[in-house]
């Protein structure tokens, strides 16, 4: 997979990161490393416990990789759901998180097949 079709697939904005990084090694190399980071574990696990402080450091962090990576739809997702748990609004937490859980798995699967 090319690193366009990847950011196609993940609905993410290609031209946005090549404009940022550059060169697509440099996309290859840091978007690799989006499959390292403990951060959608860590929210779930944050969630799970009711631990809403880390909730929010996670959710944070993922939107912040998600943006700088050109992420676009999990960035918008996390977004969301960053601001729910920013102002404490749970009726919609479920919804939201189930966005990022779908934005999250589609944006692996694709970074896995550069």
């Amino acid at each position: 997979m090319t690193v366009k079709e990847c950011y196609d697939a993940l609905g993410g904005n290609y031209d946005e990161i090549l404009g940022r990084f550059r060169n697509e090694d440099r996309i290859r190399r840091f978007a690799g490393k989006f499959l390292t980071d403990p951060s959608y574990d860590n929210l779930i696990k944050a969630l799970g416990e009711g631990n809403m402080d880390e909730a929010f450091r996670a959710a944070h962090t993922i939107k912040g990789v998600s943006q700088n990576l050109s992420f676009t739809k999990l960035y918008e997702s996390s977004h969301e759901l960053t601001e729910l748990i920013r102002g404490g609004q749970t009726e919609h937490l479920e919804n939201v998180l189930a966005q990022v859980k779908e934005d999250y798995e589609r944006t692996v699967a694709a970074v896995k097949q550069l």
